[in-house]
């Protein structure tokens, strides 16, 4: 019912023509155009004659909107060459500009950083004095807090409860969620070994990582913080040979390493978990044994190139046993999982090629509230055993939680470093606007 009137929504065009828009939680975005062109899709202004488009037109309305989202993006670039966080401001801008009387988000934060969600509350909160109607669906329980008038849950398909946002307790919605109650705050942390497992110096690779150095212990929990666009992923993908630095000196266990190609740096024993896991860390249409074992494949060869198709089913049922993966079983395809379970396969995949050294990018994007506090404990675990771990993530609270230490990056440098058992949020924040604040006084 819309309006109080029955309605028949057959298609996504018939809900945009009701009034409604979404944004999706999976980015639905045409890669190969542009910004402007895929925020207006089949709405493109019209030039002098009819079958010619105004680029010009096109270009100014998208910039339009990217000035409400007060966003520095080019309506011009291609959305390939966009960071995921930048897509999914692409993806709300698209919404915005349908002028719908009811918006749907699905995780629209889960890419973003503090800075950009206060943009996009700021943005909803504009919407609702307009009278539109807005349904936020989240696992980020403080978003909720902050914006909504009610909370529904949801668990395994159905209905649980609708409460009054400024009556529930966090805690409250935790349990109706999971069914149980989920330690949310910091636990203690292990001490990190002294021993110096990786260790880069002199880091660069253009505008986006500029002389970064630092060095990561064996058995320690490294975060790195800052704004999108401070340069965390791309520090990560030099480091795993994804893309080639301008300049590095990596050592690896006190040992150089001249890292070109990921399969450099597996053969270090580095793994990397990317922040768009479907896109880089998994085989979708493969099943959950050929994911686990598919970055050390060779080992698993017999003579003739035979594939040892025992040891693989054995191999891949241990690491599903071992990280509790959901799934009906090792012959699953990995696209019918949850999340949270296509995480735990990545990581699955990693310790198969038995690697000390974790970049985990993101590692709870996108995953409900039982999963990440399973990741968490995984992480803790892995690290207890020994493993090096490097974390990347926007959201402060898991930071400060899980660091032993945090770096903190802003325009491509490394303006910060603090303990994690003493680092607060405000110190990250400062640190993580140093450049930009030095840019705006100069100006």
């Amino acid at each position: 019912r819309l309006k109080g009137a029955d309605v028949d929504i057959a298609t996504p065009r018939a809900a945009q023509q009701l009034g409604i828009s979404i944004i999706h939680q999976e980015l639905s975005l045409m890669p190969n155009l542009t910004a402007a062109q895929n925020i207006f899709i089949g709405r493109e202004p019209r030039g002098m004659l009819p079958f010619l488009l105004d680029e010009r037109a096109l270009n100014k309305n998208a910039q339009a909107l990217f000035d409400q989202l007060h966003l520095r993006l080019d309506p011009q670039t291609k959305v390939a060459n966009l960071a995921v966080a930048q897509q999914q401001m692409v993806e709300i801008a698209k919404a915005l500009s349908h002028r719908a009387e009811v918006v749907i988000m699905d995780e629209p934060t889960a890419a973003l950083t503090e800075t950009e969600i206060d943009e996009l509350f700021r943005i909803i909160g504009k919407l609702r004095e307009t009278g539109v109607g807005v349904v936020h669906i989240s696992h980020r329980l403080e978003e909720l807090k902050r914006i909504s008038d009610r909370v529904t849950v949801m668990r395994d398909g159905q209905y649980i409860a609708t409460v009054e946002t400024k009556d529930a307790s966090i805690e409250q919605i935790i349990r109706m969620m999971v069914g149980r109650a989920i330690f949310e705050e910091a636990r203690e942390k292990h001490e990190a070994h002294p021993d110096v497992v990786l260790d880069v110096r002199d880091l660069s690779r253009g505008r986006a990582v500029r002389h970064v150095s630092f060095n990561l212990h064996r058995g320690e929990i490294l975060g790195f913080a800052g704004l999108v666009g401070a340069g965390r992923t791309e520090v990560a993908r030099a480091i795993f040979g994804a893309d080639r630095a301008d300049s590095a000196e990596i050592s690896v266990n006190g040992h150089a390493a001249h890292i070109r190609s990921p399969g450099d740096a597996v053969r270090r024993g580095i793994g990397y978990l990317s922040e768009d896991r479907k896109r880089y860390g998994l085989a979708l249409s493969m099943d959950v044994e050929t994911n686990i074992v598919l970055a050390t494949f060779r080992k698993f060869l017999r003579a003739f190139g035979r594939v040892d198709v025992g040891r693989t089913r054995s191999a891949a049922q241990q690491r599903v046993e071992r990280l509790a993966i959901k799934t009906p079983s090792i012959r699953q395809k990995v696209r019918n999982l949850s999340g949270g379970n296509q995480q735990k396969v990545v990581i699955a995949k990693w310790l198969t090629a038995d690697t000390d050294i974790l970049i985990f990018d993101e590692p709870t994007r996108g995953i409900d509230v039982g999963a990440k506090s399973e990741i968490y404990h995984l992480l803790n675990e892995l690290a207890l055993q020994g493993k090096a771990i490097i974390m990347i993530s926007s959201e402060l609270p898991e930071i400060l939680r899980m660091s032993h230490r945090v770096l903190v990056m802003c325009e491509g440098r490394i303006t910060g470093e603090l303990s994690g058992a003493s680092a607060t949020q405000e110190q990250i924040m400062t640190y993580a606007t140093m450049r930009e604040a030095v840019a705006q006084a100069s100006k």
